[in-house]
C-alpha cells in the first residue's frame, strides 16, 4: 500500500535540511509506493538542494519565511520556524492528507527563545493530538527501548517517577509491538538504582513499588518482567530475551541504544492518533552545512514509517 510521508525539516540552521534531502533521494530510489514530502521553507529547501547538487523533492510550505540558513546559529526565528513545520505536518497527518509524519531534530534552546512552551517534539505531539497517554520508544539493531522518563534532569527522576510511567510504559509497549507485528511481546523494565536496588541495599524503589507493580502487571495479563538490572538487560534483550526494554530515566535506555545504533536509530511517538517518527540524532550544529552529515537515520525513519502505515494504528480513531 502507498504512503505519503511528511518530513518536516527541523532547525533550519542544522543538519536537518541536508539529511532530509538525501533520505529522500535514497528512499524514493528503493521504495515506489512512498512518495516523501519535505514541509519547510521552498526557497530554503531548494538552495540547499542545489548547493548538495542532489534533485529537489516534493515541498509543502506552510508559509513560515526562513528562506536561508545560518549554519550552527540558534535564534528564535529559527525555533518559530522549526515548529511552523512540525504544526503543519501534524495538521496534515489529522486532516489525512498524509499518512506519516518524520521529524528531523529541533534546537530545544530555539523554541524556548521563540517561546514555544514544549521541551520537544514528543511533548507538542501529545498536545495537538489532544492525548495525555503517549511515549517515546527508540529502536535500532534489533534493540527497542521506551523511556519512562525523558528529559529530566537526573536528580529529579526518582521523585518525578512513579508507578503510572511504569504502567503506562507497559502498556503502550504491548499495544506499539503488537502494531509492529510481535504477538505477545515480552517486556523487561529496569531497575531504577545499581543492580536493581540489590536486595535494598542500593535503594529502595525496587522493593516498594517497581517489583510490586510488575508483579500485578504480570497477573493482568501483560507480558513483563523485572526489575532487572539495566547494566545486563540491553544485552540480553539484544541477543533476544525480549523484545523491548523499559528504562526508568533518558541516559539509562539512551545510552545502550546509540552504542548500538548510533547512525541509524529511530523513535517512534506511541500513543497518537497518527504515525510519527524521527531519526535519532541532534542537530550537530557542528557540522551544519559543510556536507558532513549521514542520512542513515532519517531514511530508517521514513522507512519505519512506511511500514507503520501498512498496518491499523491502534490509537487511530475508528468510524
Amino acid at each position: 500500500m502507498s504512503s505519503r510521508i511528511g518530513v518536516s525539516i527541523g532547525d533550519p540552521n542544522g543538519i536537518g535540511v541536508e539529511v532530509a534531502l538525501r533520505a529522500t533521494i535514497e528512499v524514493s530510489s528503493q521504495e515506489s509506493e512512498v512518495s516523501v514530502f519535505l514541509i519547510g521553507d521552498r526557497n530554503l529547501i531548494f538552495s540547499e538542494s542545489q548547493k548538495l547538487g542532489v534533485p529537489c523533492p516534493k515541498i509543502l510550505d506552510p508559509g513560515c519565511l526562513y528562506p536561508e540558513a545560518r549554519y550552527g546559529e540558534t535564534s528564535a526565528q529559527a525555533g518559530e520556524a522549526s515548529a511552523a513545520w512540525v504544526d503543519a505536518g501534524i495538521q496534515a497527518c489529522l486532516k489525512g492528507e498524509l499518512n506519516a509524519l518524520v521529524t528531523a531534530p529541533i534546537n530545544k534552546h530555539a523554541w524556548d527563545l521563540a517561546g514555544i512552551d514544549f521541551p520537544g517534539h514528543t511533548e507538542l505531539l501529545g498536545a495537538r493530538c489532544g492525548t495525555e497517554r503517549f511515549g517515546m520508544m527508540l529502536m535500532g539493531k534489533g534493540l527497542r527501548v521506551f523511556l519512562a522518563t525523558r528529559h529530566l534532569p537526573l536528580s529529579q527522576v526518582a521523585n518525578a517517577l512513579d508507578e503510572s510511567d511504569v504502567r503506562l510504559g507497559v502498556e503502550l509497549l504491548s499495544k506499539g509491538l503488537s502494531w509492529m507485528g510481535i504477538s505477545d511481546p515480552n517486556i523487561a523494565v529496569c531497575g531504577l538504582n545499581p543492580h536493581a536496588g540489590d536486595g535494598g541495599t542500593l535503594g529502595k524503589e525496587e522493593q516498594e513499588w517497581i517489583a510490586p507493580l510488575i508483579q500485578n502487571m504480570k497477573a493482568e495479563g501483560f507480558g513483563v518482567s523485572g526489575p532487572h538490572p539495566a547494566d545486563t538487560v540491553f544485552y540480553q534483550a539484544v541477543n533476544g530475551e525480549y523484545d523491548a526494554v523499559l528504562a526508568m530515566y533518558h541516559d539509562q535506555g539512551l545510552g545502550p541504544l546509540k552504542l548500538l545504533a548510533f547512525d541509524e536509530g529511530v523513535n517512534v511517538t506511541l500513543g497518537l492518533p497518527m504515525i510519527r517518527t524521527s531519526p535519532d540524532h541532534g542537530t550537530a550544529f557542528g557540522i551544519a552545512g559543510k556536507g558532513m552529515a549521514r542520512p542513515d537515520s532519517m531514511i530508517h525513519a521514513i522507512q519505519a514509517a512506511h511500514e507503520l502505515t501498512q498496518r491499523p494504528n491502534p490509537w487511530m480513531p475508528r468510524p
